[in-house]
């Protein structure tokens, strides 16, 4: 075999396996949720809460003057 060949080869091992460390640390950290992930999601939450609130308001009044 070619030396050039034998490198190729050991860098794309080495590439493809820190791929795989680093791709599975980045889903492990993604399991855990911090206070402003949380603090993120009540907010979103509230947001939410509040359009469908103003959503049956409208239906309410719309409703009320036909």
């Amino acid at each position: 075999m070619n030396e050039e060949n034998l490198l190729t080869k050991r860098v794309r091992s080495l590439a493809l396996a820190m791929f795989l460390v680093l791709s599975g640390g980045a889903f492990l950290t993604g399991c855990d949720q911090g206070p402003a992930e949380e603090a993120g999601e009540k907010i979103d939450d509230a947001v939410d809460d509040a359009g469908d609130a103003m959503e049956d308001a409208a239906d309410d009044a719309e409703d009320a003057v036909e």
